[in-house]
């Protein structure tokens, strides 16, 4: 977290669509990357099915998941490693619990039950509810939890759990074994309802317990040194929280953030045969994981207490709150640096003889938005540079910034250029691509399993599994529909004019050098402001020059990149803000830099590195739009439409693949990826075979995105226009058995994405 004194801010989403889950408690959340996995859980009988919030979109869905899918269950573990999720034990019927094992592998929606080998030095953990599970590396931590030691399953005989497992993961799927560790130091009582989170800071990777239930709520901190095996209880200042039972623990940057739970009633209602012993809380404490302080962001004082024991119970939600209702039970999920919390029990009465669940969904705002990846370029034209850019969990709006490039210097021609009328069999050579001649690149991907699924109701984003019309790509939320989904952006363009050329437009970059990031010192031009958006995307047609003797909006100021504004923007801007200042249309063939930040509740956050894009010049083609990839028996075959604009004739197309270079040279940048053209015609589709495939380039520059990177433009008679990148998404668990080659019959290594902008 930032080192700012911000306290955070609670948010409620007030509008959400798709499939929204009932009301419960007892569930678990896990998040993985713009999305939270909920599962579990139940108030009127245990819930089965897996439910997917996307926080970009705000949309709930019901991915169509397969395999050995476990049933509900109730007060079990849930811990996510990448994409895949570790569901183990639980409640699976009143009285009934299990210690069944299961892996859902979220890229696929792909359900698969585990069997891993029981410790050598003890037995497998018993069925039991109410435990602890913490994924460190490639281990996982089981404690503690509640089984029940009656024969019938209609009777309970509780029995507490002290014990601690070790399972170990295998790489991105499987287990092998659990294992009884030796640690030293005692240990935490037995317990359930407990939290258990990971940190590592200051010294080696630790885990801490805290608080949870045996027979009464338990308030005790516990850490355990995965180095050297040993508990300790650490010694806290400030104000230690209540103890407590089902609340939620989450760690973010260096703070682990407790909230809400079952704590003890006040004085004055114990014991009584009316009021419970314990009521729900709404506290929010936050201990620093480094200094081992405790703040309190929402103080349970005696009075504050008391009001929950009279608010308790069946009530509507209150638009206007300004923090979330007393509850316990819920979930919490951290998506960047925003805590998010959703349902949980309201309150317990007798005479009321049902549970109450809370309904809504709130998330805590803890620092600014992160520094975005530098903006994308999907459309060039000769008046409009389309740019995107990669979502941000923490920001609710987005500023783009742009500033004119001065006049490049007298560029030196690279040694060794030859032309691009190669064929396969010359991958033993270097090769050298040509700039484009005509500026800008558009820029699409196609995304296929190696991603999240995600799907949105009535929305536009692309399959992640081509045999599951359900399982949807995270990656590619608002992707297709934001025009956000490329993770490259155009290449280095040169102008026509200065180097009129009859060869296709395709750049030695690799994806980092498609989006040139240019480094700026601070005394450089100043930069002006395009506007500020709600939106993944802008279609940038001029930007906003500076008002005279006015002040400019705080969030649009023209300070370096990695740098933060002085005081807190409380309010987005909006298009009011620039409704004074004249506009500067773009040029054509000019190049222009582009950044952008995210905005919330605290202002704007770290600008993005830097991008250069260029309008065309006119009488070039425009770039080929709408790819697409499908997939036969021993190559895959690509199709696309004529550019929108082709100024003319289109006379032929050349479409380029990136492959494995045999050599490397002292002038190559980091990273530089080679192309081959692999198909020139006049048709719009072409095949690409396997013998093609199988020297194909895994760019694994985007994180977690491995794809092969194609490009494809159009010549009329002025010569090759920009071109269209698509990058099409591999599998990551079946690149790391094919030994990173393409696997052109994978189940779901294709997503036919639309790539028209």
């Amino acid at each position: 977290m930032n080192t700012d004194a911000e306290e955070p801010q609670w948010r409620k989403v007030h509008s959400v669509a798709g499939v929204i889950p009932r009301s419960r408690h007892g569930h678990r959340a896990v998040a993985i990357r713009e999305l939270i996995v909920v599962f579990g859980g139940g108030n009127e009988g245990i819930a089965e099915d897996l439910h997917v919030y996307n926080t970009v979109s705000k949309q709930w869905f019901l991915p169509a998941v397969r395999g050995d899918i476990p049933p509900g269950c109730a007060a079990h573990g849930f811990v996510c490693d990448g994409t895949r999720i570790l569901v183990f034990g639980g409640m699976v019927e009143f009285g009934k619990y299990t210690n069944s094992l299961y892996e859902l592998q979220a890229s696929r929606w792909l359900w698969k039950k585990l069997k891993p080998r029981a410790p050598r030095n003890g037995l497998p953990p018993c069925p039991r509810i109410g435990h602890s599970l913490t994924v460190v590396g490639n281990k996982c931590y089981l404690f503690g939890g509640l089984a029940n030691d009656s024969e019938d399953t209609n009777g309970n005989v509780p029995r507490y759990m002290g014990d601690f497992y070790e399972l170990e993961l295998q790489s991105l799927t499987g287990v092998r074994g659990w294992s009884i560790p030796e640690t030293k130091g005692g240990g935490p009582s037995a317990r359930e309802s407990h939290t258990a989170v990971a940190y590592t800071g200051l010294g080696s990777m630790k885990i801490y317990i805290f608080g949870g239930m045996q027979g009464s709520r338990l308030g005790d901190l516990w850490q355990l040194d995965l180095d050297t095996m040993s508990w300790s209880t650490p010694e806290t200042r400030g104000s230690t929280p209540l103890p407590r039972s089902l609340h939620s623990a989450s760690v973010i940057g260096n703070k682990m953030f407790v909230f809400g739970g079952w704590v003890p009633a006040p004085e004055p209602y114990q014991n009584t045969a009316v009021e419970p012993e314990w009521i729900c809380s709404d506290s929010l404490s936050v201990l620093n994981l480094d200094t081992m302080s405790w703040q309190d962001l929402g103080p349970e004082q005696q009075d504050n207490a008391e009001s929950q024991l009279h608010i308790q119970g069946p009530q509507s939600d209150d638009p206007y709150a300004c923090r979330p209702r007393a509850r316990a039970g819920h979930c919490a999920a951290s998506v960047g640096s925003r805590l998010y919390f959703w349902s949980g029990r309201d309150g317990y009465r007798k005479s009321w003889n049902y549970q109450v669940c809370c309904k809504d969904l709130w998330y805590l705002e803890t620092e600014r938005p992160a520094a975005p990846e530098a903006p994308l370029l999907i459309k060039s034209t000769v008046s409009m540079l389309h740019v995107a850019w990669r979502p941000l969990a923490a920001a609710d709006c987005y500023i783009l910034q742009i500033q004119p490039a001065p006049p490049p210097a007298k560029a030196v021609p690279p040694t060794g250029t030859e032309g691009l009328d190669r064929k396969a069999e010359g991958l033993s050579t270097d090769v050298q691509s040509l700039r484009p001649a005509a500026g800008g690149t558009t820029n699409k991907e196609q995304e296929t399993s190696a991603q999240v699924g995600s799907q949105q109701q009535e929305s536009s984003e692309s399959r992640a599994d081509a045999d599951s019309s359900a399982g949807r790509d995270p990656e590619k939320d608002c992707d297709t529909k934001h025009c956000s989904g490329a993770a490259d952006t155009s290449a280095e363009v040169s102008s026509p004019a200065q180097q009129p050329s009859e060869k296709p437009p395709v750049s030695g970059n690799n994806t980092s050098d498609l989006s040139r990031q240019v480094q700026q010192s601070p005394e450089e031009a100043v930069w002006y402001d395009v506007g500020v958006f709600r939106t993944l995307f802008c279609e940038a047609t001029h930007y906003y020059l500076p008002a005279d003797s006015e002040q400019t909006p705080a969030a649009s100021s023209s300070r370096p990149p990695n740098t933060k504004e002085p005081s807190l923007q409380k309010k987005c801007p909006g298009p009011q803000d620039y409704q004074s200042r004249e506009k500067q249309e773009l040029a054509p063939g000019q190049t222009y830099r582009f950044r952008v930040a995210g905005i919330n509740c605290f202002g704007q956050g770290d600008l993005s590195p830097v991008s250069e894009f260029k309008t065309c010049l006119p009488g070039f083609p425009g770039a080929p739009s709408a790819v697409r990839i499908t997939k036969a028996n021993d190559s895959v075959h690509i199709t696309w439409d004529a550019p929108p604009s082709p100024s003319g004739r289109i006379l032929e197309y050349s479409m380029y693949m990136a492959v494995r270079k045999s050599r490397s040279t002292s002038s190559e940048r980091p990273g530089q990826m080679a192309f081959i053209r692999i198909y020139r015609g006049t048709k719009t589709s072409c095949s690409v075979s396997s013998t093609h495939l199988e020297n194909a380039q895994i760019d694994c520059s985007a994180s977690n995105r491995p794809a092969v990177v194609f490009r494809i433009a159009a010549k009329n008679e002025q010569g090759y226009g920009p071109a269209t990148q698509i990058r099409w998404i591999q599998d990551p668990i079946k690149l790391r058995g094919s030994a990173s080659k393409v696997d052109i019959n994978a189940e779901a290594d294709l997503d036919a994405a639309d790539s028209s902008s």
